[in-house]
């Protein structure tokens, strides 16, 4: 597809151009970023899902038993990586991971069954000490050691209600690079909290000691290397920042001089976005935009426009968020800089050709 930027093909990963990132508010499956750890697994449609652990007998469900036994909800939720915007640090110093840009994102209503009904199904205890613990089908390697995917959260993030166990993406059934037929949907935790191909769910008394648990998708300091890293000392990414992009125009564009029309999106997630400022002359003066959305929701994106008047040359175009309790991204990514290329939430800078 041709709005489609492929960072890696063995595992596939890929994210949409901007411009068609920001076109709508829910982004459609065939533009939605993919992150695969592995080869994309082929999962029957009747597959099951277990669900065990600390005082739970252990029970199984198929797609339609969730769908009989237990209310359908929804939820509009954005999902990210947590490298997105990876290329920015990559521009202050070398990372490991793929070179995101600003597309491995995307807002979309998913719709399954709430993971706290089901916890209350089987008999989980409700206690803050706990975690949940989510196994896909997708083999992983990380530094090394093979293994199924796994991943937690704490048990009081699994009883929230919008964490779904979901089967469908905007009104229409998981494909199999966004998790068919089951996945986990955790809204305002990075993207890999949500498990594609969903095998199991485990209650634990201790956090998953699979790899990408234990080892990957950690936060550590500048000083830390890949040689040198102890990953018991990082922090676990979980919910994810403040966030803007320009997503149009794009990066190194030729534009017509005269009234330009910038646009792209931002994400508080438990706070709200409540102001998007745009410079036009790379971060002396600042223009605020207006939001093209005001959706009811508490998990989506705001996406944003301003139209700026350009002159000839070249133009540096930058972007910052404020969220409600007046927060504001930091300046620059050298102050953010991490080896493994994680949450950049640094202003974002555009430099277009104006003729």
């Amino acid at each position: 597809m041709t709005d489609m930027i492929e960072r890696s093909s063995d595992p596939y990963n890929a994210e949409p151009t901007p411009g068609a990132l920001i076109e709508r508010f829910l982004t459609p499956q065939a533009l939605f970023y993919v992150r695969s750890h592995g080869p994309v697994p082929d999962l029957p449609a009747n597959h099951r899902i277990e669900v065990s652990g600390t005082g739970i007998a252990s029970r199984s469900f198929s797609v339609e038993e969730l769908k009989a036994t237990f209310s359908t909800h929804s939820v509009t939720a954005v999902l990210q990586c947590a490298g997105n915007r990876r290329t920015d640090l990559q521009q202050v110093g070398k990372t490991s991971g793929d070179p995101w840009d600003v597309g491995a994102i995307g807002n979309a209503e998913w719709t399954g069954v709430r993971l706290a009904d089901v916890l209350d199904a089987v008999g989980a205890p409700d206690a803050s000490n706990l975690f949940v613990a989510f196994t896909g089908a997708d083999e992983v390697d990380v530094e090394g050691e093979e293994a199924l995917f796994g991943v937690s959260i704490a048990m009081d993030k699994a009883r929230q209600p919008d964490v779904l166990i979901a089967w469908a993406m905007n009104g229409e059934p998981l494909t199999p690079e966004h998790g068919a037929p089951l996945r986990m949907v955790v809204p305002g935790y990075a993207g890999v909290r949500s498990a594609k191909w969903l095998t199991r769910i485990e209650v634990r008394d201790t956090p998953s000691d699979a790899p990408i648990q234990a080892h990957d998708y950690k936060l550590f300091p500048a000083d830390v290397t890949s040689d040198t890293v102890d990953w018991s000392q990082g922090l676990t990414i979980n919910a994810m920042p403040l966030n803007a992009a320009i997503c149009s125009p794009g990066a190194g564009e030729s534009l017509a001089a005269g009234e330009v029309r910038i646009e792209g999106y931002a994400i508080a997630y438990d706070r709200r976005v409540s102001r998007v400022e745009v410079s036009v002359n790379g971060g002396r003066d600042w223009q605020q935009a207006t939001f093209a959305d005001d959706p009811v929701t508490h998990w989506g994106w705001r996406r944003w426009t301003l139209d700026a008047t350009l002159a000839k040359g070249r133009q540096h175009l930058v972007v910052r968020a404020f969220d409600e309790a007046g927060q504001g991204q930091p300046e620059r990514p050298d102050t953010m800089w991490n080896f493994a290329g994680y949450l950049c939430t640094a202003w974002h800078h555009v430099h277009v050709l104006v003729e």
